[in-house]
């Protein structure tokens, strides 16, 4: 018998990986997303009990896959309506487990419709967003609310009325035609850039980083890039997943709080994937259709080619960061944008340039660490410990936390 805490955490864990998996496997089948999704539920909860008592399986994604498979069997021959897929599911199944089995990309293509579906222009975006980060990427209604900064109910409903939605409307399930490609790619991108930015730094959680789900979004953005060969915002948004994954072993220390920056160890990054993201890089950029994505994997790549902090082109950074407010003038952009410009014109000219944006980004925790790091450079610690505690009230993520924590201890020893 296993203890059931280890298996309630063990559960979670696999269900995180492997639900969006499950979910487009089963939608394909079936024709019902709610089905499907009651399905993947229904397995988990049999996994609870049968892992408690049985032990927890060598491949828990497989028994899961097994579970609701025969589940799915059980209902097909229960309703009329599903029997004629009875023999589709008969034939698919031994290759939908052992892709699981062997550890291969289960469902590729299952997961591209079922992405394309989320983001179905009939849905808007809020709608599309919120239903791909449950669906694709596991997420709980909670993280989500954390990541729209709204309430739990406000999500909760947007997914009831999406998939009713695509119910009503009758969306299809699959990739659109190439001729329907260029227009649904704005979507689908800010997804992917967003389950992106959950992985790699976790808003909710005992971790800091989801790094299977970061992998996820950056191996769908991939198979993106195989069927848009010729769309430089794809491969745009590809090298960005994979310098920013090109830095993640060096992004923690061993008691789990972040390392910015400045103090990473370079040896560990892997030089490799930064080679193959500038290379993607240059193959969008000689597209001469400049875009958002581009334009963030640059300011990445100048980082990450630069052989020291201290080696950093913060004036071509600046002017990249200009270069994007233009096309995409969000505070978030104007809040990066004055970190460049404190490293290149100093920290009184980054406060300048945060002012404007304290109304817009007063419950964002990184815009109060920001103003804390440029106060406490220019020694008024009153102010930046003030500016530090909100920040640390304002996340949840325990790297970020004992950072801010270290910051408030050292301030007052």
């Amino acid at each position: 018998m296993a203890d059931r805490t280890l298996v309630d955490e063990r559960l979670a864990n696999v269900l995180r990986d492997e639900r969006g998996r499950l979910t487009a496997a089963l939608v394909r089948i079936l024709g019902d997303w709610d089905v499907a999704e009651e399905l993947v539920q229904d397995a988990a909860i049999a996994a609870l009990e049968h892992w408690t008592t049985d032990g927890i399986p060598d491949n828990p994604g497989a028994w899961l896959m097994t579970a609701a498979r025969r589940k799915a069997v059980d209902r097909l021959r229960r309703h009329a309506r599903y029997r004629e897929r009875m023999e589709q599911l008969t034939r698919e199944a031994s290759e939908m487990g052992s892709r699981i089995e062997t550890g291969g990309p289960m469902g590729a293509d299952d997961r591209l419709r079922l992405l394309f579906t989320c983001c179905h222009p009939a849905l808007n975006r809020e709608a599309q967003i919120a239903l791909t980060l449950r669906t694709i990427g596991g997420l709980q209604t909670a993280e989500i609310a954390r990541a729209f900064l709204v309430p739990d109910a406000t999500i909760a409903q947007r997914l009831v009325r999406a998939k009713r939605k695509i119910r009503d409307a009758r969306i299809p399930y699959r990739v659109p035609d190439g001729s329907e490609l260029p227009a649904r790619l704005g979507e689908v991108l800010a997804v992917l850039y967003l389950v992106f930015n959950e992985g790699y730094l976790a808003s909710a959680g005992d971790r800091p980083e989801r790094r299977e789900l970061a992998r996820d979004a950056e191996w769908l953005t991939s198979l993106l890039a195989r069927l848009m060969p010729d769309e430089p915002e794809v491969l745009g948004l590809l090298a960005l997943t994979r310098l920013h994954l090109a830095r993640a072993d060096a992004r923690f220390a061993g008691d789990g709080s972040l390392i910015l920056l400045p103090d990473q160890d370079r040896a560990r990054w892997d030089h490799e994937r930064i080679a193959d993201g500038v290379a993607l890089l240059e193959r969008a950029e000689r597209m001469g259709r400049p875009g958002s994505y581009q334009l963030q994997a640059a300011i990445l790549a100048a980082h990450a080619c630069a052989a020291s902090w201290a080696e950093t082109p913060w004036p071509a950074i600046v002017a990249l960061y200009d270069t994007l407010m233009h096309s995409e003038p969000t505070p978030v952009v104007a809040l990066n944008r004055a970190l460049a410009v404190a490293e290149r014109d100093g920290p009184s000219a980054a406060l300048e340039a945060l002012a404007p944006l304290a109304d817009r980004l007063h419950g964002y925790h990184l815009y109060h660490a920001a103003r804390a790091e440029m106060l406490r450079r220019l020694g008024r610690s009153d102010e930046a410990r003030a500016a530090d505690e909100r920040a640390l009230s304002l996340t949840d993520n325990p790297a970020e936390r004992r950072l801010l924590e270290q910051r408030l201890s050292d301030a007052n020893p």
